[in-house]
């Protein structure tokens, strides 16, 4: 539906690009930078889970959008739609926490807007960011960059975010509490092009977890890749929650993970700044780019078999992020 109503209706050079932002190279305030623009909206039930809350998911999501091309994150924007009723203390604990997580992010708020909708007709907030940021010199990174050869790898343990939500929302108890993995990777993303400038491909495995974002990546590419079930970390009580929750933890979201696609002979440095980073400690290498006219995205089992992984079919979580 996005391609056919939105990139159909709104077509343009810059929306074509396909990616979670859009640069603008004549607006660069210096010689060989860009400007980065992105939005989200962010509509989490509930408000509060362990490891963060819409406020503080609010700014790292947008943050991390804007990082995803390269970029130092500078200014961002927010506007609230308050449903008749919701708690004040609820209110400033949401708008305190944004506070704290833009400051931490360096890109502090500088405008917004506010309206209240009746009782019944939203659920209790929404909030949609918008944030600005700048990409250096030399920095091109690009969902449509990967080359068959390339290798793809993965900043840590998938599927925390959506446990974490979905725990909550169920009233579910585990011995080990799973904690949302919510994260600004603005200083990850920055080591990494620091020692690999030519990092072809950064994507969040958000909503649709890192099964969609490696199919959204293929098809931008107009490439395959193989990935290796056993190479993608997963923490047993996550993997525990999905088997009783019914799903995949490749269709989970996640908040503060990265997949970065480069080329082989740039991996090694490029794996061990991330595992230099607390955000990437536990980054792995999953699997490479292929040549595949189809733009399938295939994962060798635990088993030895291999399957297709596709893409997310319908909400498997909703109000997820």
């Amino acid at each position: 539906m996005t391609r056919e109503l939105f990139v159909a209706s709104f077509d343009n050079e810059w929306l074509r690009q396909g990616n979670d932002q859009a640069t603008f190279a004549h607006l660069a305030p210096g010689p060989g930078e860009r400007i980065v623009m992105t939005t989200d909206a962010h509509v989490v039930s509930p408000l509060f889970f362990p490891g963060g809350d819409i406020g503080s998911l609010a700014v790292h999501g947008t943050v991390n959008d804007i990082a995803m091309a390269g970029a130092r994150p500078s200014f961002l924007s927010a506007s609230f739609i308050l449903e008749e009723g919701l708690p004040m203390a609820d209110l400033l604990r949401i708008v305190e926490s944004m506070a704290a997580a833009s400051r931490a992010c360096s890109a502090p708020i500088v405008t917004g807007d506010t309206k209240v909708v009746e009782r019944g007709k939203g659920d209790a907030v929404f909030i949609t960011t918008t944030g600005i940021g700048v990409v250096p010199s030399g920095i091109h990174i690009d969902g449509a960059q990967a080359r068959p050869g390339d290798v793809v790898l993965l900043s840590g343990t998938i599927g925390e975010h959506g446990v974490a939500i979905m725990s909550q929302r169920e009233g579910l108890g585990f011995d080990t509490e799973i904690r949302s993995d919510s994260a600004a990777l603005h200083t990850l993303v920055a080591d990494m092009v620091a020692v690999a400038p030519g990092v072809r491909v950064l994507r969040d495995p958000t909503r649709g977890g890192l099964a969609t974002t490696l199919n959204e990546i293929a098809s931008q590419s107009g490439v395959g890749m193989h990935i290796q079930e056993r190479a993608i970390p997963v923490l047993p009580q996550v993997d525990a929650a999905c088997e009783l929750l019914g799903l995949d933890p490749l269709y989970v979201a996640n908040e503060g993970k990265l997949v970065a696609i480069c080329a082989r002979a740039d991996a090694p440095q490029l794996l061990a700044a991330m595992r230099a980073h607390p955000l990437g400690a536990a980054a792995v290498c999953i699997g490479e780019v292929v040549d595949d006219a189809h733009s399938f995205v295939q994962i060798e089992t635990k088993f030895g078999g291999r399957r297709i992984v596709d893409w997310l079919s319908g909400e498997q979580l909703p109000r997820i992020c």
